[in-house]
């Protein structure tokens, strides 16, 4: 008797060291894969679409591309829609997350002239995921905003939030009887704050709180829109993607360290977060922080813009659900207080970023492999914001090209355990999640030098073609099984 008691007391000492081990994922949970227009459909100048900020981009200085390349031709997904919808159909998905290209559908940006092929193109795709069983999950702007647009100050100029209401009208109405997951945006401000992406401001701590102002309440308008024109017949629902990859941690335990870690937090998922399902307005620490440097350096106000009364009820409780892109973790250290000079978003948060060199690298020098990431900040937004509807719009490793990706199999395993812990042991409300991505593509100012791809693409051949590595071998079985203990 005395050792059935001890076998079964540690029985439950392991389980309870690893956490949901036997448990599979809830049977309404929603496995998909993503991709952005920009990165996998090509055909940047054909029938009608007009030009991106990111054609222009790469074509006036390709060397601000690692290796010189451009999304003219891409995967060219344009021509590959059977193809692409048949690798979704092997790995058995059930959402695909793709974004539309705003310039393919309203050339000058302007929604007084629709572009035909734009609409076929997109109302294809969209058919034929429908036809075997895939919900489309659309994303209406992933960074290819029309030239014409960032002519005229882009998201930094108010009068974008109402052009933006503009072109989702016609997103909504020409495809939104197919479509039951929409998300507003895929946001990231580098490109203002650094030159490094367009637009390539390079005005830390001005220009990128313009465009999250702008970003914000472009997306409370449409939301607002499709809930008044569209919602009632539609039945879909409506969210945006959160403004960064990557969890948090403070690197030590001192108290100095601690707080650094929480601003960090506040100033990156708060920054959107808080407008759209906290209290309708910026963090207090975020306001405060900004205002006290913006006098020390000389402003007469500060340089984070102030929404109305009216703004912040627009804005507050403005989705049905909320996106995380999750990749990895960086530390945060505190740092004493600069001297007041030029603004800078991070002297504005007193942080200083690293990451700790015992973490697994990948072929991105951002990523490094830091599963408790997942859960950390599923855990972090569940206790902020009383636990609202989350999908994990990404989850990805980068390789070097190869087709025995082991080593993202081993990023999926671990990240997937941690996402189950924190589904079942934490109850954190997360309804789906992205692997990024279906296949390698165009990976911004990195070109194609990493690959993030379930599926290899050789870029060589004209033809693009597509070959399964064992990582989307691993995924298609984890959504067979929805268990990772059967794979």
């Amino acid at each position: 008797m005395r050792t059935v008691l001890l076998y079964l007391i540690i029985v439950i000492v392991v389980d309870s060291m690893n956490p949901s081990k036997e448990d599979g994922f809830p049977s309404d949970f929603l496995f998909g894969v993503a991709t952005s227009s920009y990165q996998i459909e090509g055909a940047w100048n054909v029938s009608g679409k007009g030009e991106s900020e990111w054609d222009r981009f790469t074509h006036e200085i390709p060397t601000r591309i690692l290796d010189g390349s451009s999304g003219d031709i891409a995967c060219d997904s344009y021509n590959k829609i059977k193809e692409d919808v048949a690798m979704l159909k092997e790995l058995g998905v059930d959402f695909y997350r793709f974004s539309l290209s705003w310039p393919r559908l309203l050339p000058l940006g302007y929604a007084d002239h629709v572009n035909p092929d734009g609409l076929r193109y997109y109302n294809e795709l969209i058919n034929e995921l429908v036809a075997n069983g895939i919900k489309p999950m659309v994303t209406l702007y992933h960074w290819d905003l029309p030239v014409t647009l960032a002519d005229i100050g882009g998201w930094t100029n108010p009068v974008m939030s109402d052009l933006f209401v503009d072109y989702a009208r016609v997103a909504f109405a020409n495809f939104g009887d197919r479509v039951p997951y929409w998300i507003t945006f895929n946001t990231d401000a580098r490109g203002y704050r650094s030159d490094k992406i367009p637009p390539a401001l390079n005005q830390s701590g001005i220009s990128d709180y313009m465009y999250g102002h702008v970003v914000l309440l472009a997306h409370a308008k449409t939301y607002r829109m499709y809930e008044k024109d569209y919602k009632g017949v539609q039945q879909g629902k409506v969210g945006i993607v959160g403004i960064d990859v990557v969890w948090y941690e403070a690197k030590t335990n001192s108290t100095e360290d601690l707080l650094a870690a929480e601003r960090a937090r506040q100033f990156i998922y708060g920054w959107l977060f808080n407008p759209i399902i906290g209290s309708g307005d910026y963090p207090q620490i975020m306001k405060e922080r900004i205002a006290f440097r913006s006098a020390g350096e000389g402003y007469p106000k500060s340089r984070l813009p102030e929404f109305s009364a009216k703004e912040k009820l627009l804005i507050k409780n403005s989705c049905d659900f909320i996106c995380l892109n999750i990749y990895t973790t960086h530390q945060v250290q505190n740092v004493p207080e600069a001297a007041f000079s030029a603004p800078d978003y991070f002297k504005d948060a007193r942080i200083q970023l690293s990451t700790d060199p015992a973490w697994p690298d990948s072929n991105a020098d951002w990523l490094k492999v830091e599963p408790s990431s997942i859960r950390k900040i599923l855990n972090w937004v569940k206790s902020e914001y009383n636990n609202p509807k989350i999908v994990i719009s990404e989850n990805g490793y980068a390789d070097r090209g190869e087709l025995e990706d082991y080593d993202r199999v081993n990023y999926y395993q671990k990240y997937l355990r941690q996402l189950l812990a924190a589904i079942k042991e934490d109850e954190a409300d997360v309804i789906a999640y992205a692997a990024w991505s279906l296949m390698d593509n165009f990976e911004w100012d990195n070109g194609y030098t990493q690959k993030f791809g379930l599926y290899h693409v050789d870029f060589n051949d004209p033809n693009r073609t597509r070959t399964a590595k064992e990582s989307a071998k691993y995924y298609k079985k984890v959504i067979a099984h929805r268990k990772l203990d059967s794979v």
